[in-house]
C-alpha cells in the first residue's frame, strides 16, 4: 500500500477492541457436529444432483453430505478434496447462493436450501484440524514444473502435479502465498489466518517448493522458465486496476479498493487503519461490497456504493448486496463518476451523472448529483498486467486482454499452460480458478507422460 494513502480520515481507536472483534468475527460461524447432522439430514440426495452440476469443480455434493449424515466427516472431506483441494476456503467464500444452493431442490420447493457451503466447511475443517492427509505423493518422476503464482489456481495445479510425483516450484511475487485468498477476501469471511493454514495443508503433500517474493518479469523471465522446466503454469492473477478516468482521480483519499482490502487483511490492529467519515465506493462487484462493508465495520459514519447500472446488473450476488445494506451501506444505482471534488489536494466529494439504457446502450442523462466524501474507493474491476509478459519478449497469445487458452489450459506457447483470473475463460471465482489449475495439471501430466512414452529415434 502506498505510504500515506490512509493518513486522512477518522483517527484510530474509533471502536473498542471488543467491537472490532465482533465486527470482524466469522460471517457464517461453523456448524458443530449436531448442527451438521441435522442440516445434512435435510438433503434429498437427488439422483440427478442439480447442485453437483452447478459446482465448477464438480464435487459429488450428495455423497459428501450423506457421509456427514452417517457420521463420517473424514470420508466427506476426502470426497470434497478429490475434486477441490481448496475446498475449505471455497466453503467460506464461494457464492453458493448463486451456485449449488440456488439449484437445491429444497430452495426451489421451500425457499430454504440445504446449507451446502457450511456443510462443506464442517467436513474440511474436521480433516484439517486433524491434519488428515488423504493423498500420498507418487514416486518421483524427475520432471520439474514451474508454477507462477501461489493463488488458488497455482496451488491447485501444484498439488495435483505433486500427487503424480512431479517436482513443483511455485514462484510467488508477494511475501505470502495464497493470492486473493490471502489478500483479496474480506476479513470476516476468512478468520484465524485460515488462508495460510490452507497453504500449509496443501503443500504438506511434499514435492512443492514455495519461493516467495519473486515476480515474473522482474526476478525471472518466461523464456528462462521454459528452458529450465519441463512445463510452466501461469496463474499470476490480475495485477492491474481500472481507473475512474475522471478529473481529480489522483487526489489524496482516492484509493484502490483491492489495495485497501489487502492492507486490511494484513493488519494486526484494526484501530491502526484510518477510514473516512463519509466513504463512497464506485463499482458493483464483490470487491465493491467488501470494501464498503469493511469501511462500515471500521467505523465509517456514512458509506455509499454507486453503480452505473441497475441492481439486477450488479456482479455482486443479491445475498452480498443484502449483507451490505444490513450493515448500513447505502447502494445507489444508475450513477457514473464525472469528477472528484478536490479541496486543498484532498478528496472532498464526488460528482456523479445519472445514467440510463437507450437501445441497450448505457448513456449519461446530463443530470448530476454531488455526494460528500473524504474517501473514495475505486472498485470497477481489475486488468491483467501485461508488463510481466511483455518484458520477456514472449509470444503468448492474448484474447480480450488476458491469456488465451484452449479447453485444457494450454497457451499458444509449447510447454506453457495458464489458469485463474489471468485467462479469459470462466468466472472470476476462487472455485473456478481451482478447477482450471486442477485441470491444467491433468493436461500437463498427460503431456509429460506422452513425451516419456514416445519412442526414441536410433541413428544408423
Amino acid at each position: 500500500m502506498p505510504e500515506g494513502q490512509f493518513k486522512e480520515g477518522i483517527a484510530g481507536d474509533r471502536l473498542s477492541p471488543e467491537k472490532y472483534a465482533e465486527n470482524f468475527s466469522d460471517l457464517h460461524p461453523p456448524l458443530d457436529r449436531h448442527e451438521a447432522l441435522v442440516e445434512a439430514d435435510r438433503c434429498y440426495f437427488c439422483y440427478d444432483a442439480p447442485c453437483m452440476n452447478a459446482c465448477p469443480t464438480s464435487i459429488d455434493i450428495p455423497l459428501f453430505i450423506r457421509q456427514i449424515a452417517t457420521g463420517n466427516p473424514l470420508g466427506s472431506a476426502k470426497t470434497i478434496f478429490d475434486q477441490n483441494i481448496l475446498g475449505g476456503m471455497c466453503a467460506r467464500v464461494c457464492p453458493t447462493e448463486t451456485l449449488c444452493e440456488e439449484v437445491c431442490v429444497r430452495e426451489v420447493a421451500e425457499g430454504k436450501p440445504v446449507q451446502i457451503g457450511r456443510l462443506q466447511r464442517y467436513a474440511t475443517d474436521v480433516a484439517m484440524a486433524m491434519d488428515k492427509q488423504f493423498y500420498k505423493r507418487a514416486q518421483p518422476t524427475g520432471r520439474k514444473i514451474a508454477v507462477v503464482g501461489a493463488g488458488p489456481a497455482g496451488l491447485a495445479c501444484a498439488h495435483r502435479l505433486a500427487r503424480y510425483g512431479h517436482d513443483v516450484t511455485i514462484l510467488e511475487a508477494r511475501p505470502k502465498a495464497g493470492g486473493l485468498n490471502e489478500y483479496g477476501i474480506a476479513a470476516y469471511k476468512s478468520t484465524d489466518d485460515f488462508a495460510q493454514a490452507e497453504v500449509d495443508y496443501v503443500t504438506a503433500i511434499g514435492g512443492i517448493d514455495l519461493v516467495e517474493g519473486k515476480a515474473l518479469g522482474r526476478d525471472y523471465f518466461l523464456p528462462d522458465l521454459v528452458k529450465t522446466y519441463d512445463a510452466v503454469f501461469l496463474g499470476m492473477g490480475l495485477g492491474g486496476i481500472n481507473g475512474l478516468r475522471v478529473e481529480g482521480e489522483d487526489a489524496d483519499g482516492v484509493v484502490n479498493a483491492v489495495e485497501f482490502i489487502a492492507t486490511l487483511r494484513q493488519a494486526e490492529d484494526f484501530s491502526d487503519l484510518p477510514v473516512g467519515r463519509r466513504v463512497v465506493v464506485i463499482g458493483g462487484g464483490m470487491t465493491a461490497i467488501d470494501a464498503a462493508v469493511q469501511s462500515k465495520l471500521l467505523g465509517a459514519e456514512e458509506v455509499t456504493i454507486c453503480y452505473r447500472r441497475g441492481k439486477e446488473h450488479m456482479n455482486a450476488s443479491e445475498f452480498e448486496q443484502d449483507l451490505a445494506t444490513s450493515k448500513g451501506v447505502v447502494i445507489r444505482h444508475w450513477l457514473q463518476p464525472k469528477r472528484v471534488v478536490v479541496q486543498f489536494g484532498k478528496a472532498a466529494g464526488i460528482e456523479l451523472e445519472y445514467t440510463e439504457l437507450v437501445d441497450g446502450k448505457l448513456v449519461g442523462t446530463g443530470e448530476t448529483v454531488h455526494i460528500e466524501a473524504d474517501q473514495i474507493f475505486k472498485a470497477i474491476g481489475q486488468t491483467f498486467d501485461l508488463s510481466s509478459l511483455n518484458s520477456t519478449g514472449s509470444t503468448v497469445r492474448l484474447e480480450g486482454g488476458k491469456i488465451a487458452v484452449d479447453a485444457e489450459g494450454r497457451t499458444s506457447l509449447p510447454k506453457v499452460w495458464a489458469g485463474g483470473d489471468c485467462v479469459g475463460v470462466g468466472e472470476d471465482l476462487t472455485v473456478s480458478a481451482v478447477a482450471q489449475g486442477r485441470d491444467a495439471a491433468e493436461s500437463i501430466h498427460r503431456a509429460l507422460a506422452a513425451v516419456a512414452a514416445a519412442p526414441v529415434a536410433v541413428s544408423a
